[in-house]
């Protein structure tokens, strides 16, 4: 008798705990740690309820960033440009958009009268 190959579906199988991949579980850790931060000054205060949602919503924050993408709305001109990119590749355009001082080079051509 030969063997076959039977297909299965390996869809989830890059996934930790079903809803995480790497790289949203990675930001939610990340959100979460500095919302750790934030919970510590909070408890200095005898507040440390408020702290522990700050840390889950910061966390839930850092794994939309992970996982969603940029909507694509025509109103609105940012998400008519970025629609359909990931939202951390946008953020880290954004960022190094800032890092460099704002300035955008446009080559016009023949429109120039630069003499």
């Amino acid at each position: 008798m030969g063997t076959y190959y039977l297909p299965r579906n390996v869809k989830g199988e890059g996934r930790i705990l079903f809803i995480f991949t790497l790289k949203s579980f990675l930001y939610a850790i990340v959100g979460g740690a500095i919302g750790y931060l934030i919970q510590l000054i909070f408890s200095l205060f005898n507040l440390s309820f408020i702290g522990y949602i700050i840390m889950a919503v910061l966390a839930l924050i850092g794994f939309a960033i992970g996982t969603f993408k940029m909507p694509d709305i025509q109103g609105l001109e940012i998400t008519r440009k970025t629609g359909g990119e990931k939202i951390d590749d946008v953020i880290l355009r954004a960022i190094k958009f800032k890092q460099k001082s704002n300035k955008i080079y446009i080559y016009k051509g023949d429109e120039t009268n630069d003499k």
